[in-house]
């Protein structure tokens, strides 16, 4: 069923017998969720952008693309950088605006501006007993109780269906410019990557990827290159730098896992700490690609293997099967987190029946 209007949303829900899937454009959906789809592209368009206020408050069904586009037109940008997660999953489809906050999807400048969370201002959603909610606004601002926007952004549904998102944005940076670093083995790759951090520089981007760490600066032409030239003197050994078209190719190719693409295997995606990352990887073997200086990996291996991968992060970050069948997409979390988890489904989704198995 196609949604058109918030308010036939919120009396589907209501009505519902039995378990619904909700779908926006279908292209990052993960785990064995079942029930009556729910389609959310309808609801689509640009409530308000305020280019001067770096605001935008759009419907939930807008097309990725078409957010991109109304932001570039006043040369701005979604500062997290989502990730397009098609190619790796094998997908087609559109990617939604309410399906990248769903998944708080957030690509290589996390390590500068933070996720998706942190860029969101406000949400409105329909609660499992189709109750309309609001909760933030168009400025940041201290909360009580639930900081339902942070909570909504990764909850893929379970809780509610998102119709409005609050975002701020970004201006488009002047000039980048991305240092690729050769001839180093994966711990002394992500070594440098710590090293560029730990700057004062301002790094936008630090992954590791086909053998090349990568180090991005953006911002005013004369600071990029001066950030840039004193970063390679920091780091040392087989520097180049590439700028404009060139460094933002690399980047698109990190955001999107494009290595691991259309490759038999099962991928993972663990978020650890940046000191763990190679230690992980070392003793899960399998190919792998860091991004925000090792703090997160995407990780090829044979499948059946998710005892091991979750034995391996235990106590150090999280794991999700992002491709492959092996089992749980979600590893179980410790008692207390899953006793947390249950007790705000049954706040939000009293019946249990939005996106039943999502998150198992």
């Amino acid at each position: 069923m196609r949604l058109e209007t918030e308010a036939e949303l919120a009396e589907a829900v209501a009505g519902a017998t039995g378990p619904l899937l909700l779908r926006g454009g279908g292209t990052r959906t993960l785990g064995h969720a079942t029930g009556k789809v729910l389609e959310t592209g309808g609801l689509s368009g640009v409530d308000l952008y305020e280019p001067g206020a770096l605001t935008l408050v759009v419907r939930a069904g807008t097309p990725l693309a078409e957010v991109e586009a109304v932001l570039a037109g006043e040369r701005q940008r979604l500062a997290f950088e989502v990730p397009d997660m098609r190619g790796l999953l094998g997908r087609e489809g559109v990617s939604t605006i309410g399906g990248v906050v769903a998944t708080n999807a957030s690509g290589p400048r996390r390590v500068q501006v933070g996720a998706c969370r942190d860029a969101c201002l406000g949400v409105r959603f329909v609660d499992g007993t189709g109750t309309v909610i609001k909760n933030g606004g168009r400025v940041m601002k201290n909360v009580t109780g639930y900081d339902l926007v942070k909570l909504f952004a990764g909850s893929r549904g379970v809780l509610g269906v998102l119709t409005e998102v609050s975002l701020k944005v970004q201006a488009l940076p002047e000039a980048e410019a991305t240092l690729v670093v050769e001839g180093l083995d994966d711990a002394a790759g992500l070594a440098a990557l710590r090293v560029a951090l730990g700057s004062p520089f301002d790094v936008s981007g630090a992954a590791r990827h086909t053998g090349q760490s990568l180090i991005r600066v953006e911002g005013m032409a004369g600071s990029v290159a001066y950030r840039s030239g004193r970063l390679r003197d920091r780091i040392g050994g087989d520097v180049t730098v590439v700028e404009g078209e060139a460094s933002a190719a690399l980047w698109r190719a990190v955001r999107d896992v494009v290595s691991l693409q259309a490759r038999p295997g099962e991928v993972w995606r663990i978020a650890t700490l940046p000191t763990a990352a190679a230690g992980i990887a070392a003793g899960l073997g399998g190919e792998a690609v860091w991004d925000w200086g090792g703090g997160l990996v995407w990780l090829l291996l044979d499948p059946g293997r998710g005892a091991e991968v979750a034995a391996a992060v235990a106590g150090r970050g999280h794991a999700t099967l992002v491709k492959g069948q092996g089992g749980p997409v979600f590893p179980p979390e410790a008692p207390e987190v899953q006793a947390l988890v249950a007790g705000l489904k049954a706040r939000f989704d009293p019946r249990g029946i939005l996106n039943r198995g999502m998150m198992g």
